[in-house]
């Protein structure tokens, strides 16, 4: 696939480049404003924007173009997802929940969610966002739910990437390989360290189509990577909890 110019990639807003690192791991216009919390004729124009800029007709080619221009200055750096700045005619942030003090967010390993939160091909994301703390952690007993999430989490810190990839749902390994996840995980996850502690802080009931997926939070401590807020989205297959997304913050 050939690159598009420099001139093309600049000409990009964050905003826009946001939009489009969220289409390349899946997402459709709708989810990416479910996710962002804005409207979908909003993201359609983001969307259209950056086609016209890259000089191509599909939202996930120029998705692509951009994950490909951006990869190479990943690798080797543990602080995967950065950009080296913010671009100088995108004016504001778009809003994005999540955990832990207003900074830059690190996005490790992102899955898939069903229907409206359908997420696809695995990439390294910047999600900006002005946040409160985490929660304090909770003390309700484990459910199935986040027993099958810290099992999930376990194979990660051990690297045991097919074992992982096992656990994901359908619609996940139909957008993704076994080899994408392992080269993915194998670049991100180890620069993290090993596992000091791992505490549940949350679990949330998300209401989307059709039953509905279950959220849940961990705080965990590496021995490299500090502090994170692990987030492991699980849905129901067959009367067995399956892993449709995970981050890593």
């Amino acid at each position: 696939m050939t690159l598009p110019s420099k001139a093309a990639l600049d000409a990009l807003t964050e905003k826009e480049k946001q939009t489009l690192r969220l289409i390349v791991r899946g997402h459709d216009a709708k989810s990416v404003a479910v996710t962002l919390g804005l409207s979908v004729h909003t993201i359609n124009e983001r969307l259209r924007d950056a086609r016209r800029k890259l000089a191509v007709s599909s939202s996930r080619e120029a998705a692509r173009l951009l994950l490909d221009a951006e990869a190479p200055e990943n690798s080797g750096d543990t602080r995967f997802g950065d950009d080296a700045g913010r671009a100088a005619n995108d004016q504001e942030r778009a809003p994005v929940t999540g955990a832990a003090p207003a900074r830059r967010r690190l996005p490790v390993l992102i899955g898939v969610m069903l229907m409206t939160f359908a997420l696809g091909l695995l990439a390294l994301t910047l999600l900006p966002a002005t946040v409160q703390a985490p929660p304090p952690p909770t003390t309700a007993p484990a459910t199935p739910a986040a027993e099958a999430a810290r099992r999930f989490l376990e194979l990660v810190d051990a690297g045991r990437w097919t074992d992982s990839y096992a656990r994901f749902g359908t619609a996940f390994r139909k957008l993704n390989s076994e080899q994408v996840w392992t080269e993915v995980s194998q670049r991100v996850r180890p620069p993290l360290g090993a596992v000091v502690s791992r505490t549940l802080l949350g679990q949330e009931n998300i209401p989307v189509p059709p039953a509905g997926v279950e959220m849940l939070k961990f705080r965990t401590r590496f021995a490299t990577g500090g502090e994170k807020v692990e987030t492991v989205t699980l849905d129901q297959e067959g009367g067995d909890w399956k892993v449709v997304g995970v981050t890593i913050e």
